[in-house]
């Protein structure tokens, strides 16, 4: 029997792996969508350099298998099929079925490292195997149950042109398979995650909207971490990932931001991400107060609570520029006491993230893109890719994280964020300016490119989206290089040059020093 070793199972993925416990994911039903589309947002956070790649169609031999490593190093063997499907890196296949994923870690008793399919190889799995997200749900599912669950706890975003679903899975503690339950998104109903198991109760006998795995409430007791006469209604994220102070801070604020944004007049509360007493979790689907487009879906993952009391530009560890970023590790000691800064949806450590677009009205290789795009979500700038396309712009998929290079885009937009924490006030302002720029720019033309697509063949279609593409990317990458060297040669030696390189003093910010004042004001004052 011939075999050979999935490619999912490379060193980077496996950095990856070690890397992923801070991402964060929306979904959007197309019932709350302006324009129809079903959309899913994944931000992967961790400090590698993902290089975007596209895998073609292929046939295959099923009697070959593919060939897994568990975490403790046994190799095990995976049925193949007949036919994958071409896929996106690990984000989006050519059936606009698009996949995202937070860890929220959960009971780690439960995660056996004998078994061999981690989260990531399910995802791929499920993009080369499947064509709607019930499908991706069926294959993810099997396959953990046929061969075994080797990750911690995970929260699967799944959606496709016409349902978007959240699907959670732990390990069961060394008896194989896996413990699951998945909920579809009502239509016109968002639902967000990060790191937190979000499915709470759930139907027993609904099989349209939600399923589930058989063994998901009797291996809660049979664990001793279920009990009905004392618990209650069976919980699946209060039996699996049982909440405390430090990780609802870390997860549920950046749900409530998502949903505060999304629905402000629901005025949610932040007592449950702070852990008050009696603090009811937030709904797991919301209805947004106004249907959302792809640029509002854009911003929401663009956030440091800015204009809440966790706003993150004004505190005192903002510094006079008020720099939202903090270093890591978030969570810190002084005394004998704990702390921790808050966790943003926009981080400085995000590797990469998506906004799949998904729309049943257009053919997949029009219908479905995956706007991507490098580093910190606050200072990118996401360009389209359609699903079907056969090329990446060069510069996402190159670099080396340990050695600097313009040519890599990921390295042109770390830079561009890096340099601006010198002032940081001023200077986001100028990056946001072409983020918005280029962003209005692709939105604007999007209809005028797609209508010249489906008056062509599906061939040329796809070479013409490639084209596209292609200039697109080559585009961002360029004008984020070019910032660079204008963000050196304009903000320099403290001062700021105008449009006629006429050099300017820009002090503190008269707030930052008041509380410079009221700290240590007599050691400045000359009166």
């Amino acid at each position: 029997m011939n075999r050979f070793t999935s490619l999912a199972i490379t060193i980077y993925f496996l950095f990856f792996a070690l890397q992923s416990f801070s991402c964060t994911n929306i979904l959007v039903s197309r019932g709350a969508s302006a324009d129809s589309s079903t959309f899913l947002v994944y931000t992967n956070d961790g400090e590698w350099l993902y290089h975007l790649n596209q895998t073609p169609a292929a046939d295959h031999d099923i009697s070959d298998s593919l060939i897994y490593k568990s975490m403790s190093g046994k190799s095990y063997k995976i049925h193949q099929v007949k036919h994958t499907y071409a896929i996106i890196g690990f984000q989006m296949n050519e059936h606009q079925l698009a996949i995202g994923e937070t860890t929220f870690l959960g009971r780690e008793e439960l995660w056996d490292k004998d078994q061999p399919l981690k989260y990531w190889e399910l995802m791929r799995l499920a993009l080369l195997r499947a064509k709607t997200a019930r499908e991706a749900i069926k294959v993810m599912t099997s396959l953990a149950e046929t061969y075994g669950y080797g990750s911690e706890g995970e929260s699967f975003s799944i959606a496709d042109p016409k349902e978007a679903w959240l699907l959670e899975m732990i390990g069961t503690g060394g008896k194989g398979g896996a413990v699951w339950v998945a909920r579809r998104v009502p239509d016109g109903y968002i639902t967000a995650h990060a790191n937190h198991a979000r499915i709470g109760n759930f139907p027993l006998d609904d099989p349209e909207n939600c399923l589930y795995s058989e063994n998901i409430i009797e291996l809660a007791k049979e664990k001793g971490i279920y009990n009905p006469a004392l618990d209650g209604e069976f919980r699946f994220n209060d039996v699996y990932d049982p909440p405390s102070t430090a990780h609802l801070k870390y997860t549920e604020t950046r749900v409530w931001s998502i949903f505060n944004r999304a629905a402000p007049s629901a005025e949610f509360s932040t007592d449950y991400n702070r852990n008050r007493e009696n603090a009811k979790p937030y709904p797991l689907f919301i209805k947004p107060d106004k249907k959302l487009s792809l640029q509002d879906v854009f911003s929401l993952v663009r956030d440091h609570y800015e204009g809440t009391e966790f706003d993150m530009r004004k505190d005192l560890a903002a510094g006079p520029s008020g720099n939202p970023n903090r270093p890591r590790p978030l969570e810190w000691e002084v005394d004998g006491q704990k702390y921790s800064w808050e966790r943003p949806i926009s981080t400085y450590n995000t590797a990469f993230s998506f906004v799949g677009q998904m729309r049943d009205y257009l053919p997949n290789e029009i219908g479905g893109i995956c706007w991507f795009g490098v580093d910190d979500t606050y200072t990118n700038c996401y360009f389209p890719i359609y699903c079907n396309n056969t090329e990446i712009p060069s510069a996402f998929a190159k670099g080396d994280i340990n050695h600097y290079s313009p040519e890599s885009a990921w390295w042109a937009f770390n830079f561009v964020a890096n340099f601006a924490i010198i002032r940081y006030n001023l200077m986001v302002n100028d990056i946001k300016t072409v983020q918005s720029e280029l962003e209005d720019e692709f939105v604007k033309v999007q209809k005028g490119v797609e209508t010249a697509a489906l008056n062509m063949d599906k061939k040329q279609r796809i070479d013409y989206l490639n084209n596209y593409t292609v200039f697109c990317g080559n585009k961002v990458h360029k004008s984020w290089v070019n910032m660079g060297k204008q963000l050196i040669s304009k903000y320099n030696d403290g001062y700021v040059k105008d449009t006629n390189y006429r050099i300017n003093s820009k002090p503190y910010d008269e707030n930052y020093l008041k509380k410079i004042i009221k700290i240590e004001g007599s050691r400045y004052s000359i009166d």
